[in-house]
């Protein structure tokens, strides 16, 4: 269980993700435009893109990238040298700025996820022993393995 979170919270597993991210889509805009550094427009798409890239990456609810307005704000923050575009190093720093709160969503889910899923996992399994069939299998697991099967199972499901 606890690699799980580790993969998950790991600051190396998070930067090499955000990267990861940030240089695939970087390519993918700059090469579509021909341009060395992203304009407003080509930093758009490039967040869209991000926030799909993500979507399929990371474990529960989808979710929905900042509106125009919050991306302006961001490249504010990222453009280094002022020229209203973002080279790839300014990309990096934008998307982490970007994705902050979806990750600390992540870990948040997770980490309750795991402190729960246990109890919750030990107090049904005294209610199965009436199912016919299951009741006889579950009352022969171990607390720890039944804990850690149904923390297993709630976790794939978020």
């Amino acid at each position: 269980m606890g690699q799980i979170l580790e993969k998950f919270q790991g600051k190396g597993w998070k930067e090499k993700q955000i990267h990861k991210i940030a240089d695939k889509v970087f390519d993918s805009v700059q090469n579509d435009s021909g341009n060395v550094n992203l304009t407003f427009e080509e930093l758009y798409i490039a967040v869209l893109l991000v926030y799909n890239d993500l979507n399929k990456r990371l474990p529960g609810p989808h979710f929905d990238p900042p509106s125009k307005d919050k991306v302006k704000e961001l490249i504010q923050k990222c453009d280094v040298n002022l020229d209203g575009e973002l080279n790839r190093d300014e990309f990096a720093k934008f998307v982490r700025y970007m994705t902050k709160d979806v990750f600390i969503s992540v870990s948040q889910g997770l980490i309750i996820a795991l402190a729960v899923a246990p109890t919750v996992a030990l107090l049904t399994k005294r209610t199965t022993e009436n199912i016919p069939g299951v009741g006889k299998v579950v009352q022969k697991l171990p607390n720890s393995v039944y804990a850690s099967l149904v923390t297993l199972v709630v976790v794939a499901f978020q």
